[in-house]
């Protein structure tokens, strides 16, 4: 497996385990990825605000917590890193949520970054 990919996936860990912690205090299991996750929590409002826009009928409190994970990871690349060309993004969105997700997670996570894609490619 590639390495990029089984970073991404550390991370989407990280945010998942993140998640369900009740404290403002962040306790990362991977410490090596801590850079990067702390970097998705420091934009989370501008990356959930784009999830709001972009899947209006979902409440990010009724996204499972495993794909709104996927989901900020790839809008973190997407608008602030900027680093991998769109396509690789979400197909890794895809793959990732292919493997972590349930079945049908996949779409849902393809539909609301194509939606991003479509708006910042305007």
């Amino acid at each position: 497996m590639d390495s990029r990919h089984e970073k991404r996936i550390q991370i989407v860990q990280n945010l998942y385990a993140l998640s369900f912690q009740k404290t403002k205090k962040i306790v990362l299991p991977h410490k090596q990825l801590s850079k990067i996750t702390g970097e998705i929590i420091k934009n989370q409002k501008k990356i959930d605000d784009y999830i709001h826009r972009h899947a209006p009928k979902y409440p990010l409190d009724k996204i499972a917590k495993i794909d709104l994970s996927i989901l900020r990871l790839a809008i973190f690349e997407l608008i602030i890193e900027k680093k991998e060309p769109l396509k690789v993004i979400i197909n890794e969105a895809v793959e990732i949520s292919k493997q972590l997700g349930h079945e049908r997670s996949y779409a849902f996570v393809n539909a609301v970054l194509g939606s991003i894609v479509n708006e910042i490619s305007a």
